[in-house]
């Protein structure tokens, strides 16, 4: 019988043979993409492309019912003064809230994610971390965030690193699996390399760079090298893996900067939703603001929009 595709790739890279980071590259690489001139029209395209590709985010131990309730209908209803919007990719809660988000949001295509494995930590035995996941999807959750063991990762414990991201991927059933790298805390660009190979080897569906309760959170330079990741895995294996870039992210101007690295660094096939996120909060309200600027020639008060 052949293996799945995740299956062939599911064993422990000799992150040994990861080859160095170029750090003067990456800067140089990232101003590049930072100085691009885009037209009105490609303008538009991405902004709503961008908003496509939100994962709306709350996740604050002030979180209630009402407010989960409140963020789904702003993933429903973004903006109606501008039709035809699309909408968000997915919101994203605690567990204890995904079964309120999947009420709020009823049968649309929106996608519920949840965080788990003792977010923002980590820092809890590995049964508790399958327990969290096992409930946020039992709740209707089909998207997790995992957290890695960012201790074990920096001790060279990486078997154990790769072992709990392959248990946590089978707890998770049919819903897609993101792994949280928490890329401010290992301190290197060579570092979040390693990690990214080895959490792609586990079975990771998308690799994402922050909680966003770290500082720093994403940024481009980070991105970059988890995308080079991402095309060399490709290149080796033949199995697309996604890329979430969360925490930092709250202008327009900034994302698009986003999607330009994207493209030329994984091309087309990844501008899609379905292989590239936003973890935000804010960014959508700015891309609201920008695209009401392009459709009327000036812009709204962000007291237009809601705060979540």
């Amino acid at each position: 019988m052949s293996l799945t595709a995740v299956e062939a790739t599911k064993r422990l890279p000799d992150l040994s043979r990861v080859p160095a980071v170029d750090e003067v590259g990456v800067n140089e690489r990232v101003g590049r993409f930072t100085s691009r001139s885009i037209k009105t029209a490609s303008k538009i395209e991405a902004l709503q492309l961008i908003l496509s590709m939100i994962d709306l985010t709350t996740l604050e131990g002030q979180d209630t019912p009402g407010k989960v309730r409140q963020l789904c209908q702003k993933a429903i209803h973004l903006h109606d003064a501008l039709p035809g919007l699309p909408h968000v990719a997915a919101v994203c809660v605690y567990p204890t809230m995904v079964g309120v988000a999947k009420e709020a949001l009823g049968d649309r295509d929106i996608n519920i994610a949840s965080v788990a494995t003792a977010f923002p930590s980590g820092q809890a035995p590995l049964s508790v971390k399958l327990e969290d996941t096992r409930m946020a999807v039992d709740a209707g959750a089909n998207e997790i965030d995992m957290v890695i063991s960012r201790g074990e990762f920096l001790a060279g414990q990486y078997g154990h690193v790769f072992d709990e991201i392959v248990a946590i991927k089978e707890a998770c059933g049919d819903a897609h699996l993101k792994v949280i790298l928490e890329t401010g805390e290992l301190g290197t660009l060579d570092r979040v390399r390693r990690a990214s190979v080895l959490a792609m080897h586990a079975g990771a569906d998308f690799i994402k760079t922050s909680t966003g309760k770290i500082q720093p959170a994403a940024t481009m330079q980070v991105t970059l090298v988890m995308l080079q990741a991402i095309r060399d895995f490709y290149y080796e294996t033949g199995r697309m893996v996604g890329m979430k870039p969360a925490g930092g992210i709250s202008s327009a101007k900034l994302a698009v900067h986003y999607l330009v690295m994207l493209r030329e660094t994984l091309g087309n096939a990844w501008m899609t939703p379905e292989w590239f996120r936003f973890g935000a909060s804010s960014l959508a309200n700015d891309v609201l603001m920008q695209l009401q600027k392009q459709a009327t020639g000036v812009y709204q008060s962000a007291d237009y929009f809601s705060k979540d």
